[in-house]
């Protein structure tokens, strides 16, 4: 008999409450997997956002471990030392990096935190955080011209997903969902392989694009909108692209489904640096002219004990004396500060005067040894509900509008999990589990395919007994591109 393969068909943001529960009937091949899979939701990392998740789900380590904590992160203690986490800042064997010395041929398509490409046993094509097509998005470089031959530009994501032009979203969405699964059907049907692995960006997309349209408890539900079904027409989508892909294998194929984290309804924004302006935690040396950037705005840093990140969670960071070019907080009251911050973040109310019901971490208390710089905590407003808003200028600490344009979903802690083995004896206990974690995926890819797991890894076998690179890999102008994507994404302000 073969060994086993396994291919891996990662869909990002795919949510759980929709693939097992909701829709499941209306999507056939993936209910028909079910019979002899483990299967539930996937408990993502903190923070449960496409950077670090896809790298912690591929590394079987925390973020604190690789050090990453965000789509930026810090690479010195001045105020603006943050660089985009690259392939160049994951320090640690990625599963195909393993799979790979072992000489087993393996094909990677759009995992994130890819570009640069690095040289495997096989075929790579980066993420949608490649600065764009022009840059060398595949390995071997020649590999290239195969992809652009077969489905002309490739599109690595879509423009801007926070648009009111919904006929054009849904487009770009379909537009770039069929290119990538024209190249993995032409690569699994072509190409030799033992591991293959694809990331699509398009749930994440229309989550954040239509979800108010999907779910009648959303803040701003639109009912009978001709958008009521596009997320659930797109799942439906993706659901005859996976059947045709499963045709592709044979019985010696395991087939994963995976997300990197689920998604639920948004409710709002917290505008973190005006509270902590409020709070007397962070000055101005003048007030801005209207909403701009942290960046953009002019901080008295002599009189400011911390600042915080926008996104769809925040990362708060103290100026401590000694450490930062202007640091004010004192070693020795440092610790005091930051949980009486925390607890104020903890008791806010929504505009009602209803709990929010924010959860805030201490970076020690989720990794056992982090790396890097990490925030001092990291805030998930109404327990990711609410969104972080960076920028400065609004006057209010809620805010009902993204200042990024229309988003209409937040990222969940969970995302999903189905483990397919057509060959799995009874005594594996196929069926559904409730304890299934990102750090796990790695692990059971090795042990589905024979490989001793590493010692390091920190996740476990599903199934069986129970510091960030100050160098940037871009070119300024790579790294003004990427930096303008993320922008764009919301990502960073």
């Amino acid at each position: 008999m073969r060994d086993k393969r396994v291919m891996v068909i990662g869909l990002d943001c795919l949510a759980p409450q929709f693939v097992l529960d909701r829709w499941l009937d209306q999507l056939p091949n993936i209910k028909s997997l079910l019979g002899k899979s483990v299967y539930g939701p996937l408990k993502s990392c903190v923070p449960p956002i496409t950077v670090p998740a896809w790298a912690c789900m591929t590394t079987s380590k925390n973020p604190g471990t690789l050090g990453i904590y965000g789509f930026r992160n810090r690479f010195d203690h001045s105020y603006d030392g943050l660089s985009i986490a690259s392939s160049k800042a994951i320090k640690e064997d990625r599963v195909w990096d393993i799979l790979s010395q072992a000489g087993k041929k393996v094909i990677v398509i759009g995992v994130p935190q890819t570009y640069p490409p690095k040289p495997v046993n096989g075929y790579m094509i980066t993420s949608f955080l490649t600065p764009d097509t022009t840059c060398q998005y595949t390995y071997p470089p020649e590999f290239k011209e195969e992809v652009e031959g077969l489905v002309g530009e490739y599109i690595l994501d879509v423009d801007n997903f926070r648009t009111e032009d919904k006929d054009y979203l849904l487009k770009q969405v379909y537009d770039m969902t069929q290119k990538r699964f024209k190249v993995v059907k032409h690569l699994l049907n072509s190409k030799p392989w033992d591991f293959f692995m694809m990331v699509e960006m398009g749930p994440d997309r229309l989550h954040h694009g239509f979800w108010k349209y999907a779910d009648p408890e959303h803040r701003k539900y639109e009912p009978g909108s001709p958008y009521e079904n596009a997320i659930l027409d797109y799942y439906k989508y993706l659901d005859q692209e996976v059947g045709e892909i499963l045709a592709l294998t044979d019985d010696s194929t395991i087939t994963m489904i995976v997300s990197d984290h689920g998604a639920q309804a948004m409710e709002g924004g917290v505008c973190i640096n005006e509270w902590l302006m409020q709070e007397g935690y962070l000055t101005l040396l003048e007030k801005p002219p209207g909403i701009v950037s942290l960046a953009k705005a002019k901080i008295d840093w002599s009189k400011t004990v911390c600042w915080g990140e926008g996104g769809y969670y925040s990362r708060i960071f103290f100026n401590v004396k000694g450490r930062e070019p202007q640091g004010i907080v004192s070693p020795h009251n440092y610790e005091e500060v930051r949980s009486e911050i925390a607890r104020k973040l903890e008791a806010m109310c929504d505009e009602k005067g209803n709990p929010l019901g924010t959860k805030v971490f201490k970076p020690e208390d989720v990794y056992p040894d982090p790396k890097g710089i990490p925030p001092e905590l990291i805030v998930y407003f109404g327990n990711l509900k609410w969104r972080s808003v960076g920028s400065i200028g609004y006057g209010t600490i809620l805010t009902f509008e993204n200042d990024i344009g229309p988003d209409d979903a937040n990222h969940y802690q969970y995302g999903v999990c189905i483990i397919h083995d057509p060959l799995a004896p009874e005594s594996s206990l196929p069926g559904p589990r409730d304890d299934l974690d990102i750090l796990d995926i790695s692990p059971t890819i090795l042990d589905r395919m024979g490989m001793k797991v590493p010692d390091g890894m920190e996740g476990k076998v599903i199934g069986g007994n129970k510091p960030k690179d100050s160098e940037s890999p871009f070119s300024d102008d790579e790294e003004e591109k990427v930096k303008q994507r993320l922008k764009d994404l919301g990502y960073i302000d």
